[in-house]
């Protein structure tokens, strides 16, 4: 078995330890079931088929309710600004 080390803030390990003990783990434990559990959300996803499902699936997009128009562009930027702004504070 291999051996990582990490290097997290103080905070995040004190996080992580006190959820893993809520759910009766220990933190190396926790953290592999973590590192897991994304992995098997992020291999979810399903490949298309073939083209006609590829037609299907933006089909099905066009059909989701949104906005009837795009919002300008700077409106665009000035969100992922205003979201990159919390993000650095939040770290």
């Amino acid at each position: 078995m291999a051996r990582v080390q990490l290097i997290i803030p103080d905070e995040d390990r004190d996080r992580f330890v006190y959820q893993a003990r809520r759910e009766g783990l220990t933190l190396s434990a926790w953290l592999r079931a973590a590192a897991r559990e994304r992995l098997e959300d992020r291999q979810r996803s399903e490949l298309f088929e073939s083209p006609a499902a590829l037609e299907e699936f933006f089909r099905a997009c066009d059909a989701l309710k949104g906005p009837e128009t795009e919002p300008e562009w700077d409106e665009h930027l000035s969100a992922i600004a205003e979201s990159r702004r919390r993000n650095a504070a939040n770290t």
